[in-house]
Parts: structure tokens; C-alpha cells; sequence
């Protein structure tokens, strides 16, 4: 066997044990070289969806991070917009902007939550999904975090949103509206006053196109790329 496959083999299962940041530091002080590993594309993988529910929860969080956002600002549900404009017309068009600016208060409250709960999903992804997810759509790594972390974010978030919504009085303002509306004679549509699952589900597709926005940035530009393990995965992509 030669000394420079028993240094690869040695080198790849040195890697394997290493934790994103330990493999930050041996990069920046021996340099990139060689093709990646198994181990660097997973970690480079995780960092870069760290660093993307990061930013997109600390953007979310401020005020206006979601109101003033139209790419993530939550309307009212379905079933209200359909009738708003005659809440309008009967005089509580007031009413409805408050309960409009609450519920994006709510989930602005609420959205620095999500981090650690993001957080864990991703340290789930494993080396086979890695490679896939690498050589994929601008936003693969968002999608695959979708498709198999949604349900059990549902479940986790639901209580923060609750908190939240309680908090900035959401729901007092929103049930107002709806059961003034519901009680007015021969009215074909009602509004359901529960807000938690409809606010719950529109924050977490806001939380995701910000870590899909980040997840292309750093895709595509280089300064985006905040570690010497972020830009040896991704600029192997270039």
C-alpha cells in the first residue's frame, strides 16, 4: 500500500471524527486541497443551513420583519380575506388592521424560537443525502429540510406561535372580528377564529424562503461563504 493512500485513508477517517469547526481550522491552516470528502461535504452542507435559518430567523424576529416583508408578510386567513371587504364596510376596518398587524407581530415574536428548533433538523442530514443535495437546485438543501423536518416543526412551533399570538393579543382582536361577523343575520360564510395553525404554517414557509434566499446567496456569491469549509464545498460548485 502506498505512503499516499494510507495518507487519503488516514486523512478521511481523521475528517469523519472532526466537527465542522475542527475542519474550519485544519482548512484554513493546510490549505484545500485534493478532492472533497464525505465528512467536509455533509458538515459544509449543515453550516450553510445553520448560517441560512440564522440570518432568516434574525431577519423575521426584528419588528416589521415579517409585516413589512412582502415576501413573508401574513395575510389574514382565507376565509376572512373573502370577506373583508364587507368588515370594512360595517366598520371594522380598524379592527381588521390591528388584527392584521398582531398576527405578524406574533409571528415576529415567535420566529426567533424556531432557530434552535431548525437547528436540530439539520444536524439530522446525513452523508448519502449530502452529495445529492450539493450538486442540486439552487434551493435543494431547503426542500430536502422541508420535506422531511415540516411535520415535526409543526408540532414544535405550534406553542411558541400560541405564546405569541396570546402575548400581542392576536387572538383577542381576531375573535373579535370573527364573532362579530358570524353574528350578523344570514351570513353564508363564517370565519373560524382559531389562528394558531393557519399562522403557524404561513410562518414556517416565511422562515423557509429566507433559508432558501440564503441557501442561494450563498450558492452564488462567494462573500456569502462565512467559513474556509463553506467555500471549499460550494466553491467546488463554482
Amino acid at each position: 500500500m502506498s505512503r499516499l493512500f494510507s495518507f487519503s485513508i488516514f486523512l478521511i477517517l481523521v475528517l469523519a471524527s472532526c466537527t465542522a469547526a475542527d475542519i474550519n481550522k485544519f482548512l484554513e491552516s493546510a490549505g484545500a486541497q485534493g478532492p472533497l470528502t464525505q465528512s467536509e461535504v455533509s458538515s459544509g452542507l449543515k453550516e450553510a443551513l445553520v448560517q441560512g435559518i440564522s440570518k432568516g430567523a434574525d431577519k423575521a424576529s426584528v419588528t416589521d420583519g415579517f409585516f413589512k416583508n412582502e415576501m413573508i408578510k401574513i395575510l389574514l386567513p382565507e376565509d376572512a380575506r373573502r370577506v373583508e371587504s364587507t368588515l370594512r364596510q360595517i366598520g371594522l376596518g380598524s379592527e381588521v388592521d390591528r388584527a392584521l398587524l398582531a398576527i405578524n407581530r406574533g409571528a415576529e415574536k415567535a420566529a426567533i424560537e424556531a432557530k434552535p428548533i431548525f437547528i436540530s433538523a439539520i444536524r439530522q442530514l446525513t452523508i448519502q443525502d449530502a452529495f445529492n443535495i450539493l450538486k442540486g437546485e439552487p434551493d435543494a438543501a431547503t426542500q430536502f429540510l422541508r420535506r422531511t423536518t415540516e411535520t415535526q416543526l409543526v408540532e414544535l412551533f405550534q406553542p411558541r406561535i400560541q405564546e405569541s399570538l396570546n402575548e400581542v393579543e392576536a387572538t383577542k382582536y381576531y375573535s373579535d372580528i370573527a364573532t362579530t361577523y358570524n353574528a350578523i343575520p344570514l351570513t353564508n360564510r363564517k370565519i373560524d377564529p382559531d389562528l394558531n395553525a393557519y399562522v403557524t404554517n404561513r410562518a414556517i414557509d416565511g422562515l423557509f424562503k429566507l433559508i432558501a434566499e440564503e441557501e442561494q446567496n450563498i450558492r452564488k456569491d462567494p462573500l456569502a461563504r462565512t467559513s474556509a469549509l463553506m467555500r471549499r464545498v460550494f466553491g467546488a460548485q463554482d
